[in-house]
């Protein structure tokens, strides 16, 4: 069976080998991944070593998708979870602060569904305890500098890649567009336990 994934492989292969070289944030930890459609950063992430995966998505459609990859892969320690984490609360309520490390490509939110990409970056934020990990448009890094900032939220760009995306929404002009995207990361000046408290990250 032929392996669908969603995004450009070699620049996710990239990306995840660079966090777990760099930063030590995969290997041996609870990785969550938020919009995590065909399943590409889940189990690319458990492929790496992870302690274990668990990727989020609305989209049932995609996660059938994503079990038949993990499947393929023979990978078991992957899960897949079908909820809206934007409107339930109670479900973040519920991972919040749980999660070593959250990656994750949300979708860029500067036409159809503007400012979704930090509704996704504000839970990955409170599901994670050490970092987090995001795909965003170039073009958009100041603006996300500056919410950093507001939010107390220490923000550096790890590597600027370029994507080729198809066409999927009718205002769209050309049928594949590159674009450029930051891969950056997320991390608190005092990394949090499971119950909120803070403690010394150590780096």
């Amino acid at each position: 069976m032929q392996i669908k994934w969603d995004s450009d492989m070699a620049s996710i292969t990239r990306m995840l080998h660079t966090i777990n070289a760099s930063y030590g944030d995969i290997e041996g930890k609870l990785v969550g991944d938020l919009g995590c459609g065909c399943g590409i950063l889940t189990i690319g992430a458990a492929m790496l070593g992870a302690g274990c995966c668990i990727g989020f998505d609305i989209d049932e459609d995609a996660l059938s998708i994503a079990l038949e990859n993990m499947d393929e892969f023979e990978i078991e320690n992957v899960d897949f979870v079908n909820v809206d984490l934007s409107v339930d609360g109670d479900y973040i309520l519920k991972w919040k602060n749980n999660f070593d490390t959250v990656i994750m490509n949300p979708p860029f939110g500067t036409k159809k569904n503007k400012g979704i990409d930090m509704t996704f970056l504000k839970i990955a934020l409170d599901l994670a305890r050490t970092s987090v990990y995001s795909l965003h448009k170039t073009s958009t890094r100041d603006h996300i500098q500056r919410k950093s900032k507001e939010w107390g939220i220490k923000m550096e760009t790890v590597a600027e890649l370029r994507f080729n995306l198809p066409a999927s929404y009718k205002f769209h002009k050309q049928k594949s567009v590159d674009i450029e995207v930051d891969l950056l990361r997320f991390s608190f000046h005092e990394k949090k336990n499971q119950s909120g408290a803070a403690s010394s990250i150590g780096r």
